[in-house]
């Protein structure tokens, strides 16, 4: 008997590994899906597999024509039925004035953040509605919320991605899928992310100062939970939008 299966597309070593390891943990078969580093996506299968659940790898580039409608319709027939959909795929390009915001970048943030969330909705939304159940969870960030200065690409992509998030759900939570738009609104303690963006040295010093035994930068073990807790909510009592941040942040409204 085929296990249900958890996609996770963007399955770094934050957020998208640790939820892929949570659900693989729970009884999913986890399909982890990446853009690059083959060898970090091998660790996640088999640090999965160590633990006893099972895992499957695909490097992907969301981008090209058909790549997510091909991998979605193969897992359906040679993997299993997907029953969580998480889309954790990054729209971010870095904050930049207006004029250093190239027409390039301002497009690659539309197309992962929106078109690649439309692309997925259009081939598994049937297959859900079909089976009558489904789950999608889609991370966000606080631009989804407000614009910010320096922030063209990412605050139109994920403003995009929330309202499409919304328009999913008035069509299809009547059908008996949950749609949960996840806002992380605070820096996450993920090397692959926000270690890239700070440099190892100034991310290691503040792990030491804000994260680690102080609980201010989100652990995507805790954020995990979180996902894994949305999946099962019952239909009479779904959260559809969903902010986390670390207790000691201010959240995006009051800052």
């Amino acid at each position: 008997m085929m296990k249900p299966v958890c996609l996770v597309l963007g399955a770094g070593a934050g957020i998208g590994g640790t939820v892929a390891t949570k659900f693989a943990q729970e009884g999913y078969h986890s399909c982890l899906c990446r853009r690059s580093d083959q060898d970090g996506l091998d660790r996640l299968v088999s640090n999965i597999e160590e633990i006893g659940g099972t895992a499957s790898g695909y490097l992907i580039n969301a981008i090209e024509e058909n790549v997510l409608e091909d991998l979605i319709l193969n897992i359906e027939k040679d993997v299993g039925p997907i029953e969580v959909l998480v889309y954790n795929l990054g729209a971010q390009t870095g904050m930049k004035l207006l004029h250093e915001t190239t027409l390039k970048e301002f497009e690659w943030g539309w197309r992962m953040a929106d078109l690649g969330l439309f692309r997925v909705a259009k081939v598994l939304m049937p297959i859900m509605e079909e089976r009558g159940s489904g789950t999608f969870l889609v991370t966000s960030a606080t631009a989804a919320m407000r614009g910010n200065k320096n922030q063209h690409s990412h605050a139109a992509a994920m403003g995009g991605r929330r309202m499409l998030c919304q328009t999913l759900n008035a069509e299809f939570a009547p059908k008996g899928i949950h749609v949960a738009h996840i806002v992380v609104d605070g820096m996450v303690d993920a090397p692959d992310t926000l270690g890239k963006m700070l440099g190892e040295e100034l991310f290691q010093q503040l792990r030491e100062t804000k994260g680690m035994e102080h609980d201010g930068l989100i652990l995507p073990k805790s954020v995990a939970e979180t996902y894994y807790y949305l999946s099962q909510q019952h239909r009479s009592a779904w959260s559809h939008e969903v902010d986390i941040r670390a207790f000691s942040d201010t959240a995006w409204w009051n800052s």
